[in-house]
């Protein structure tokens, strides 16, 4: 089945997965997800790994401690395709599996891109789990790899919006509008050492977004209708430098990264 879905045990929230996509969110039959084929993405979530950012700066080449690698924005992860491995009424895993230096089409050549294939010099195998509950939707990432291993690890959900300006994400610290966000292009808008932001809606419902194992968020769009909050381990965007090697995790062989959305 290429759709899961998934219903609360109060009957009031439902989920729909597709191929490892969170693609509907519905809370009281409220929409939370921006919809494929409407304006502003052609995706409704996606992750950025082992790259966070564009790499063309650098002539799309990646140094690694073993070796240096081909890699095109957000990294190859998303060049894969998901392999859901179980499921019930209220959870969903899916799982990718890569080999080190195998050589996977980049969907961006050619129209985006001069680089036909793309490689990674690691393994790695990556799980995705949901786990939907009366009160929110709990997203685990999972990444075993050999230790030492660099990367950087974004989730990129894009949630729906009402079309008037009207709504801004709230951390403990700072309110910012969504035509700042738009102003910040695509470089998109960093909060950094935050673990939680709250898309406050003036109609509707609001989200609230709790992350552990990310250092912040990037908040991106370029419609009022739809806006991506994005848990990040790194904001690449700084220092001159989008490849910085400070901008890097490293593996410790299993590494865990967890995402709750909590409509409120």
């Amino acid at each position: 089945m290429e759709t899961i879905t998934l219903i609360s045990d109060n009957k009031l929230a439902i989920v729909k997965i597709n191929k490892g996509e969170l693609v509907s969110y519905l809370i009281n039959n409220e929409e939370l997800i921006h919809q494929k084929g409407t304006a502003g993405w052609r995706n409704s979530d996606t992750e950025m790994f082992p790259i966070i950012g564009p790499t063309d700066t650098n002539n799309f080449e990646v140094s690694t401690p073993i070796g240096n690698c081909i890699q095109d924005q957000h990294g190859v992860l998303r060049e894969l395709n998901y392999m859901l491995i179980h499921s019930s009424a209220t959870t969903a895993v899916y799982q990718k599996k890569y080999n080190a230096n195998s050589a996977v089409k980049n969907s961006k050549f050619p129209d985006k891109s001069p680089k036909e294939l793309v490689f990674w010099p690691y393994d790695f195998t990556f799980k995705k789990s949901f786990e939907l509950t009366n009160t929110s939707l709990k997203i685990t990432f999972e990444i075993e790899a050999e230790i030492g291993m660099p990367f950087m690890l974004g989730y990129h959900p894009a949630f729906k919006l009402y079309g008037n300006f009207s709504e801004i994400c709230k951390t403990e610290n700072q309110e910012v509008s969504l035509q700042k966000i738009m102003a910040g292009g695509s470089t998109a808008y960093p909060i950094l050492n935050c673990n939680e932001v709250t898309l406050i809606k003036q109609n509707g419902v609001n989200i609230s977004i709790k992350t552990t194992g990310f250092k912040g968020f990037m908040f991106w769009t370029e419609v009022p209708t739809m806006l991506c909050i994005e848990p990040i381990t790194a904001y690449p965007y700084q220092e001159g430098n989008m490849l910085n090697a400070n901008l890097f995790n490293i593996s410790n062989g299993s590494n865990s990264f967890k995402v709750e959305i909590k409509p409120i």
